[in-house]
């Protein structure tokens, strides 16, 4: 199934019990409210899915895992409550990510910013390549990584998140991430990357479900407060938004592109 969203697309093949969920954006694979709302929707539905024994994670394209929040949404938020529902968006992805049961294998082929560090986060296993550099730069656009950071913060420890969230302007390299933990494997190039994912994947849709279901279960142990701790984190980022700091530096962001 594929869900056009203007430009940007969800898309969803199975396979051996294997679910792939791809998905794109032309703006460095960014995610506008509707992406974030259709990740959600297909992770929690192959949760729910009998056939599916382990989900894959990806997107389209070489140099950018994912950007983060679109600049064009933010742009246009003007009030509180228009705030607290984009940034719910990402609240909701790593909420299904977290409960919907199945092992998540996430596939960084380039960088990782903002949010898409807290997807890389929110994954069970992270497999990565060279180039797939990360860095959380919330701050510098006025807010903080304050939805995703739970999950980079538990992922990672307390310590590296404070580095990648102080220092927001600049990437940490990928072999940084994997140090760290954000990613359990890094590869040399594309192609190594791949054949583990397959390999992985292959292996865990053979596996027992019901014990993928508990350990997935026992990996998440102490999130269960997560959908209100996120929903109050996204609130602070939709107040945060409206700031002059904010608007004069998307603003500024927009016009370097254009």
């Amino acid at each position: 199934m594929i869900e056009h969203i203007k430009e940007g697309f969800v898309k969803v093949d199975r396979e051996h019990g294997i679910a792939t969920i791809e998905f794109f954006h032309p703006q460095s694979n960014s995610l506008p409210g509707k992406i974030l709302d259709t990740l959600a929707k297909e992770i929690y539905s192959e949760g729910l899915n009998p056939d599916t024994k382990v989900i894959v994670l990806r997107s389209v394209g070489e140099k950018v895992f994912c950007s983060g929040a679109s600049f064009d949404e933010l742009s246009i938020i003007n009030s509180e409550e228009a705030g607290l529902k984009f940034f719910s968006g990402f609240a909701h992805v790593i909420n299904a990510m977290r409960t919907c049961g199945k092992i998540i294998i996430a596939r960084i082929q380039g960088k990782c910013i903002g949010g898409g560090v807290g997807l890389a986060a929110a994954a069970d296993y992270a497999i990565a390549c060279e180039g797939a550099d990360v860095k959380l730069s919330e701050l510098a656009v006025g807010i903080g990584p304050f939805v995703v950071g739970p999950a980079v913060e538990r992922k990672i420890g307390l310590s590296a998140f404070s580095q990648l969230t102080i220092d927001a302007v600049t990437f940490r390299p990928a072999d940084w991430a994997r140090r760290k933990g954000l990613y359990a494997e890094l590869h040399p190039d594309v192609a190594g990357m791949d054949e583990s994912i397959i390999r992985l994947s292959t292996t865990l849709s053979h596996s027992n479900p019901d014990a993928l279901h508990e350990l997935k279960t026992i990996f998440w142990k102490g999130t269960e407060h997560w959908d209100e701790l996120l929903k109050e984190r996204a609130a602070i980022s939709g107040r945060l938004i409206l700031s002059e700091h904010s608007k004069a530096f998307i603003q500024r962001f927009k016009q370097k592109l254009s």
